[in-house]
């Protein structure tokens, strides 16, 4: 699992207050992890933020 997931599964509610700062366009339903779904949450993540999967990686583990 890389750093990323193991922040998804760590203490989430706050790493989605401070991703919600970062990009005020993000919503709840945006950071929404659900088990099982990690390419979906991504993918999705990539699309609404405009990056590339390895950015959206680094930014999630930066946070």
């Amino acid at each position: 699992m890389s750093a990323s997931g193991d922040k998804m599964r760590g203490d989430w509610k706050q790493v989605k207050g401070k991703a919600k700062q970062q990009y005020g366009k993000l919503t709840d339903d945006d950071l929404t992890y659900q088990e099982g779904k990690h390419d979906e949450f991504m993918g999705n993540l990539q699309t609404k933020l405009g990056k590339s999967k390895q950015e959206v990686k680094d930014w999630i583990d930066s946070l």
